[in-house]
């Protein structure tokens, strides 16, 4: 009898290894990351090649991502050929990996980004920065003071 709970024990204490995988309904899952949308083109100011940014909706908000960029560059965004401009435009940027963000459409907005931070930032663009006449935003990117 002491060998049958030896052994019970020894396999309930070999299946706890998969204990972590389940969920248990007193902790939180953590939220599923952003589906991908292709809401806006985005092309390069120097010959208007595509350019590939993530663009994700966060809530009502279309955020592009920009993340993965750094030092100075640009782009510039168009709706979709028989679409408008979504009615909130934000933009996801990492701390530290540029300076300024320099947003050019019915008005010029100049955003500086914190140097220090862990977490990405979305900055999100002020009612009257762009309107549904405007034909594109130029987006530029570069260090402080450099736009």
């Amino acid at each position: 009898m002491r060998a049958l709970w030896l052994g019970l024990l020894a396999l309930a204490l070999a299946g706890c290894a998969h204990l972590p995988s389940v969920h248990w309904p007193w902790t939180h899952r953590s939220p599923p990351p952003p589906e991908a949308v292709h809401e806006l083109v985005i092309t390069s100011p120097q010959g208007g090649s595509p350019v590939d940014l993530p663009q994700y909706w966060k809530r009502n908000t279309l955020v592009v991502d920009l993340q993965g960029v750094s030092g100075t560059g640009g782009v510039v965004l168009h709706p979709k050929t028989g679409t408008t401009w979504p009615v909130r435009l934000a933009f996801r940027v990492m701390p530290g990996a540029i300076g300024e963000l320099e947003v050019r459409a019915a008005q010029r907005l100049v955003l500086p980004i914190a140097a220090g931070g862990a977490k990405p930032v979305d900055l999100e663009l002020a009612p009257g920065v762009y309107t549904s006449k405007t034909d594109e935003i130029r987006v530029n990117w570069g260090p402080t003071a450099s736009l």
